[in-house]
């Protein structure tokens, strides 16, 4: 029985007693009521109370321990954003996790702990121990390994406690991404750099050191790769007999001077001489082209249009001291009223009809 109810107990049985005392002074009851009364006053109400513990049972202890029992203490913790050092200096993962433990059981003489301390200090030990080997580029990879490390309960240094870490999260900070990602892109483009460097060693090696390392292995080559037109090979001897000499600084040997004799035109340059040949020189003069250009705008022989536009055109070219050229346009088209002199003025007092008003200024 708990205090609560024996309290209420006593009271009621007083209660009673003044109540049953009262009604028996007021009445006038004999002598021999009283002790008999005050022993139903005892025994009644313990009678009652003993039937009614009995008819609901004893309290379950579970209970009772629940209603004796201290407050449960926290076990877990969440830690956020903490930096963790990596393999390269100055660039710090971003660790986040979850800590939980459980103490394990110390003498009674132990000190006062702050077992979240002491947890949280054990799970960055050992997430450090793992990130200070790794790159800071491999951040997601390192995130699930250290979500394997950390998902165990280990004991910390002290021996006091066990604790591991749930969602575990590992990041960077936006700045050092951009470095990283621009730090990739210069490797990767000196790569492709350095493979074309190389390439281009390798065929000025071949070609210096080995194709053009005298004429004879120069004919030898050109002659391999056009092993089906030999008389090319042969008409090509002089422009490689130049070729090597040029390469190698030396002048030509006397035996093949006479290769030299040959027209330019008739010697044909290797393929890989060929990639750009130059265009070849149009046929026709200024006067050819000229005429072409009236043709294609309608002036026609006869035109007085054509006439005027080869005059003002052979003043430009007079100016421009192509004295020839000019006297080769007006003997071309020969325009009669402007022959005698090409810097006369027109006379504005003849008696050549005027244009009409309307016509453009050529």
């Amino acid at each position: 029985m708990t205090t609560a109810r024996k309290t209420t107990t006593v009271f009621l049985t007083v209660l009673c007693g003044l109540l049953l005392t009262i009604v028996g002074l007021t009445q006038r009851w004999p002598t021999w009521i009283w002790p008999v009364l005050a022993v139903l006053l005892l025994t009644v109400p313990a009678a009652a109370f003993r039937i009614a513990s009995l008819r609901r049972g004893s309290v379950p202890v579970s209970f009772e321990e629940q209603l004796t029992a201290a407050p449960v203490e926290r076990t877990e913790c969440h830690v956020s954003r903490v930096a963790l050092p990596s393999q390269w200096a100055d660039y710090n993962f971003v660790f986040s996790a979850t800590v939980r433990w459980y103490l394990v059981e110390s003498p009674g003489n132990a000190p006062v702990l702050n077992p979240a301390g002491l947890a949280v200090e054990a799970i960055l030990s050992r997430a450090r121990a793992v990130t200070e080997r790794r790159e800071p580029g491999q951040f997601s990879l390192v995130q699930h390994e250290l979500s394997g490390v950390l998902s165990r309960m280990c004991p910390d240094s002290t021996d006091y406690l066990q604790a591991m870490a749930e969602n575990v999260s590992l990041t960077l900070l936006e700045q050092d991404q951009e470095r990283l990602d621009r730090l990739a892109d210069v490797r990767k483009d000196k790569a492709v750099w350095e493979h074309q460097r190389k390439y281009e060693q390798s065929k000025r090696q071949y070609l210096g050191e080995d194709v053009l390392k005298d004429t004879g292995s120069a004919v030898v080559w050109w002659l391999a790769k056009n092993d089906e037109h030999v008389e090319k090979t042969v008409a090509d001897l002089a422009l490689l007999a130049q070729l090597t000499s040029a390469a190698n600084d030396t002048e030509i040997p006397e035996r093949l001077q006479n290769l030299l004799s040959q027209q330019p035109g008739e010697q044909n340059a290797p393929e890989f001489l060929e990639k750009d040949p130059a265009p070849a020189p149009k046929e026709g003069n200024a006067a050819d082209h000229l005429s072409g250009f009236f043709d294609a705008m309608g002036f026609t022989e006869g035109d007085v249009r054509r006439a005027m536009l080869a005059k003002q055109i052979s003043v430009i070219i007079t100016q421009q001291n192509r004295h020839e050229t000019a006297e080769d346009v007006l003997r071309r088209f020969d325009p009669p009223t402007f022959a005698p002199n090409i810097d006369e003025e027109p006379n504005s007092n003849s008696d050549a009809p005027d244009e009409p008003s309307g016509s453009p200024v050529i």
